[in-house]
């Protein structure tokens, strides 16, 4: 997101060193701002930038850090400036717990850390391809499934996650140290998927094959003809099973705004099928629906190898272009002018000079008579000349 003329923010790692510089807690900021820890841990990571009256209290918490970096009790005893959530989001602030025995829908996400380590989703790794390995196997299987119910379309979800996956891999420093690594990639391949742009492309007008059951085909209706807000929100509360602040955060939407998605997304749903009012029930289904579905990713390795050669063709190509360029340049001022000539003025008429003429034409008594002379002259009497004696 570019920031507009609002007040500066120091860098996304800095903002997270000065408040462990301050000795503060993500809860702590979160207080004293007015949002929640889930923000506040985007807001380090540089996932989202802070608008308005937020952005002016971070700025300001975080300009004091920076001013009086040994006293940092003094942000923690302001008081908090948040507001009580709406009644109407409080029957819907913890995620419905999934059914035993079904093929899991939501990821096996870790909890964040204070101090995460490089390392993918809790599973050790040495090095940087093995930490990538081990989140893709952790995260991918379930990611293209989830992804498949938002869009509807198996091709496309298996595209998103691994574009995802591929993005995050060049992006690995940022992503190993971050609290929520599946939910970096889930973030990116959401994104990717659900972007207008798809409509335009001829694959988009050639129908898949719809689930095997009625069931499948008329829920799978059902989220289809939900907008994609809400689409996605019904999907990473219900299905994935964040909370409602997680929920709201990755949707950059506020907890109140991201509870009246839930609560109109599960109406439109239930209209169409009643037995899935039970927000348990909807659960089970969407674990179902995706289950139901074969659709492995790719080996991580052929996803690492992808990435590296998009990078390479488009590095590549924009050093061509730029080659390109200065060709073009230095051609151009080799052939241009180096001094200025000025444009001749255009012509103006002369008074006073008569038009230019030539001899007229001849009149048919003109050509008679010029006939009549050559042939008497031929045809004449020999000529006389003098002799003398």
């Amino acid at each position: 997101m570019t920031q507009g003329a609002a007040t500066p923010l120091p860098p996304p790692k800095e903002r997270r060193r000065l408040r462990e510089a301050g000795s503060l807690s993500r809860d702590e900021i979160a207080e004293r701002v007015g949002v929640t820890r889930e923000t506040i841990r985007r807001w380090e990571a540089g996932r989202t930038t802070p608008k308005g009256q937020k952005r002016e209290a971070y700025a300001q918490l975080l300009a004091e850090l920076i001013a009086a970096p040994e006293q940092p009790s003094t942000a923690a005893a302001a008081p908090s400036t948040a507001g009580p959530l709406p009644a109407a989001t409080a029957a819907i602030q913890e995620p419905a717990p999934p059914t035993a025995g079904a093929t899991a829908v939501a990821v096996a996400e870790p909890e964040p850390a204070a101090a995460p380590e490089p390392v993918a989703a809790g599973l050790p790794a040495r090095t940087a391809a093995e930490a990538f390995d081990a989140l893709y196997t952790h995260a991918a299987p379930f990611l293209v499934r989830q992804t498949y119910l938002l869009t509807g379309r198996r091709i496309l979800a298996r595209e998103a996650v691994e574009r995802a996956f591929q993005q995050a891999w060049q992006n690995w420093p940022e992503v190993a140290v971050d609290p929520d690594p599946a939910g970096w990639v889930r973030a990116a391949a959401y994104e990717y998927a659900m972007s207008p742009w798809h409509g335009l492309r001829p694959g988009k007008r050639q129908p898949e094959a719809p689930p095997a059951t009625p069931e499948d085909r008329e829920l799978l209706g059902a989220l289809l003809d939900l907008p994609p807000v809400y689409r996605r929100t019904l999907m990473l509360y219900d299905g994935v099973g964040l909370d409602l602040p997680e929920t709201a955060a990755e949707t950059e939407a506020s907890t109140p705004a991201a509870a009246n998605r839930i609560l109109h997304a599960r109406e439109a749903v239930a209209q169409r099928l009643p037995d899935l009012a039970v927000p348990e029930q909807l659960h089970q289904r969407l674990t179902e629906l995706a289950g139901s579905e074969r659709l492995d990713a790719p080996v991580s390795t052929v996803v690492r190898s992808g990435g590296e050669k998009r990078t390479r063709f488009w590095t590549r190509a924009a050093v061509a272009f730029t080659v390109f360029i200065i060709g073009a340049t230095a051609l151009t001022v080799r052939v241009a002018p180096t001094h200025y000539e000025p444009v001749p003025a255009p012509g103006s008429p002369i008074a006073g000079v008569p038009p230019l003429t030539g001899p007229e034409r001849l009149t048919p008594a003109d050509l008679e008579l010029r006939k009549e002379l050559r042939e008497k002259l031929s045809g004449g009497p020999e000529r006389l000349a003098p002799r003398t004696e």
